[in-house]
């Protein structure tokens, strides 16, 4: 049996997957949690409307199968309560410790053991180190004059605040990306009046989501051996389509920007009839330089007429609302920041301190990088999970987190095949691996000089996304190559 003990810092779908694969292996492990629940972003995102934009068939994990979902595209309660029977099912809770996240993990050169420290203040002592403290965790407030002096209630999207009642109340929300085309429905059924302020607009495509009637799910339960299967199966086509034919929006193919920017304008010119509005909704930019959303009811609800799309500049915030820049005071009882997050700054929660004393924050301090998106030069026995360049626009970000986890095991496994106590990638190694997939990046729409996004650096560098179908992400992980490693005997 492995004597190694493994602290998983996070909680989230990719910390769960790390326990229950460290634990079929036989490994000790701890997985800390800075919340009261398990689920990372599905138990902190509770905003009205909130879900995947991935279906349920392909994004609950491969090896934990459930048939306990109401709708096509699994909605925020559902996964968090998945995240719990996960959980639940294989047994992890003695191993976990919730509202108690990890401040700091420093290397210890002598021992060659990470000490952890906890927000309680206790220290674990650890042989490796699995950060599954994701990409999209912290809530980013644009800076824009006055925020302080709003007189009503405020809020973001990614911090709820339940207690605020939205029915007949005048609400402004700031942002029209991936959390508000959710939301906006939603508040548009009970408030009074809804101001939407768009800075740039979005493509959007069809969601074609549905309920799973009680029925159908009664049916597939009769011949359960046979619903299994045929889960599979449709998981497979959902995957490839996503891999074969969606990944061309964004690698940029003639018949891929074409059939997308087709797909979304027909999807606008379909749900919206009134010119203007529609003209208001056409985004200045190449289909995929930005998250392509998926939605059914966001430009039904535009046409709503409590609802108004503003497009004009905000240029302050006062008590009463918002000024926008053709002078035009907005008044508002709630203000709503759909603002999405911090990203290309990968300022984690946790002090994670390599050898020589440098932080990964100072290692980062240009932009994150990685070897496979997963360990770091000069940082040994530390595993990332959805780390840089691991992000997709196209497929499910849990088959890439089974893959990283995958690899972190075997991993592990040839550090005691070799009879030694740690690894770090080499930098020529490192630098090599990402120099190759900047230049795959460059042929895709995100490195289009037209298309700026949260997906790149202020320089251009890409730092977010893999640059190629997830396929060829599974067979770049596949295995772990030592030569590619400094082995810490």
């Amino acid at each position: 049996m492995p004597d190694k003990h493994v602290v998983v810092i996070g909680a989230g779908l990719g910390g769960i997957t790390a326990a229950v694969k460290l634990q079929e292996a036989g490994y000790g492990f701890t997985l800390l949690e800075q919340g009261d629940r398990v689920g990372g972003t599905w138990a902190a995102n509770t905003y009205p409307g909130c879900a995947c934009d991935v279906q349920v068939a392909l994004y609950q994990l491969s090896f934990a199968q459930s048939m306990h979902w109401t709708r096509l595209y699994p909605q925020q309660a559902e996964i968090q309560a998945y995240a719990e029977e996960v959980t639940d099912r294989f047994q992890l809770r003695p191993h976990l410790h919730l509202n108690e996240g990890a401040e700091s993990a420093v290397w210890n050169e002598d021992t060659h053991k990470w000490i952890v420290t906890t927000a309680k203040g206790r220290t674990i002592e650890a042989d490796a180190v699995i950060g599954a403290l994701g990409q999209l965790n912290r809530p980013f407030w644009p800076d824009i004059p006055g925020m302080d002096t709003f007189a009503g209630a405020k809020m973001h999207s990614a911090s709820w605040d339940h207690s605020v009642d939205m029915k007949g109340k005048r609400v402004g929300v700031v942002g029209s990306a991936a959390s508000a085309v959710q939301l906006i429905p939603q508040i548009a059924l009970e408030a009074a009046n809804l101001g939407v302020f768009q800075r740039s607009a979005n493509w959007v495509v069809p969601r074609n989501d549905r309920e799973i009637p009680a029925e159908e799910l009664a049916l597939m339960f009769t011949v359960p051996e046979k619903a299994m299967e045929f889960a599979a199966i449709n998981r497979k086509i959902i995957y490839e389509n996503a891999d074969y034919f969606f990944w061309q929006a964004f690698q940029w193919t003639p018949e891929g920007r074409a059939f997308f920017t087709h797909q979304a304008t027909e999807h606008l010119n379909l749900q919206v009839p009134d010119a203007e509005l529609r003209k208001k909704l056409t985004p200045d930019y190449p289909v995929g330089c930005r998250r392509i959303l998926i939605a059914d009811d966001f430009y039904p609800a535009l046409m709503r007429d409590n609802v108004d799309l503003i497009t004009d500049g905000i240029a302050e915030i006062v008590p009463e609302g918002i000024r926008t820049k053709d002078g035009q005071l907005h008044e508002y009882d709630v203000l709503v920041f759909a603002t999405g997050f911090e990203t290309t700054g990968w300022h984690w929660s946790v002090d994670v301190v390599g050898q020589g004393g440098v932080s990964i924050e100072q290692a980062w301090a240009d932009g994150p990088e990685a070897y496979l998106g997963i360990t770091v030069a000069e940082f040994p026995n530390f595993f990332v999970l959805y780390g840089p360049n691991t992000n997709l626009g196209h497929n499910s970000i849990t088959f890439m987190l089974e893959r990283q986890v995958e690899y972190t095991i075997k991993a592990l496994a040839k550090l005691d095949e070799a009879g030694a106590t740690a690894m770090a990638p080499k930098r020529a190694a490192q630098d090599s691996f990402n120099k190759d997939l900047q230049a795959r990046l460059g042929t895709t729409v995100w490195a289009d000089p037209a298309c700026n996004s949260w997906y790149k650096t202020g320089d251009g560098r890409i730092t977010q996304n893999w640059g190629d179908h997830t396929r060829a992400y599974a067979d770049a992980v596949a295995e772990v190559d030592l030569k590619d490693y400094e082995l810490v005997k």
